[in-house]
């Protein structure tokens, strides 16, 4: 059970109701992670755009979203983390990731798998010295990542990487409880972003902008 309240789509009001607005019109739902976030829904509408750019194609990532999916998976497994780990792997079938890739990306010998090809491998390489906090340590790994990747695709690949395990830290530190797999598995309808659905995002943030934020706790003591 989570540590935490949800926040009910139905019934909500002021800001609360204005998130799941701009994620419907980002995303086509609000994501169940996000009725968790909604317990601050002034930040999780900063954090909603960014985390699906960085997740997803379409909102003017470089990287596919196969790749993106790969390092989720890699980090969320050396991480542990359930709630993320069953929701990328569903996200990663939908961009084309076969359960023997997902497999292969588990093992501890992926770097010799056949089942990637030798840029997948360097990212997943990559996304599991990030999570590991080993990657400024290694040259080599930082070698083989950029014979196979420009630098605006290892800031992409480096920054998903650590978003992730934030993400990973989040779900379990609250004990974000996993939902059914037909649950999960809606996620895969918001692999692609429609740019227009961005615009749209965007617009009701501006439209809805307030007009002054909510006080501190210690603001509010004074």
């Amino acid at each position: 059970m989570a540590r935490i309240g949800k926040i009910a789509r139905e019934g909500a009001t002021g800001e609360t109701e204005r998130l799941f607005l701009a994620a419907e019109a980002l995303l086509g739902r609000a994501p169940n992670f996000y009725r968790y976030l909604a317990n601050s829904p002034l930040v999780a509408k900063m954090l909603l755009p960014f985390n699906a750019v960085m997740q997803r194609q379409g909102g003017g990532s470089l990287l596919p979203a196969k790749i993106k999916e790969m390092v989720v998976i890699k980090t969320s497994a050396v991480n542990g983390c359930a709630y993320c780990y069953a929701h990328n792997t569903s996200l990663g079938m939908a961009a084309g990731i076969t359960e023997e890739q997902v497999r292969a990306i588990d093992s501890d010998d992926y770097m010799t798998s056949p089942v990637l090809s030798p840029s997948e491998r360097a990212a997943v390489q990559w996304a599991e010295h990030v999570t590991r906090n080993t990657a400024k340590q290694r040259d080599d790994v930082f070698a083989e990542l950029k014979t196979h990747f420009n630098d605006a695709e290892i800031v992409e690949l480096t920054l998903i990487s650590g978003m992730f395990n934030m993400f990973n830290r989040f779900m379990d530190s609250l004990q974000v409880p996993l939902e059914p797999q037909d649950e999960i598995d809606k996620i895969q309808r918001s692999l692609n972003l429609d740019p227009e659905n961005v615009r749209a995002y965007f617009g009701n943030v501006l439209d809805n902008w307030p007009a002054e934020f909510p006080k501190t706790v210690a603001e509010a003591a004074e």
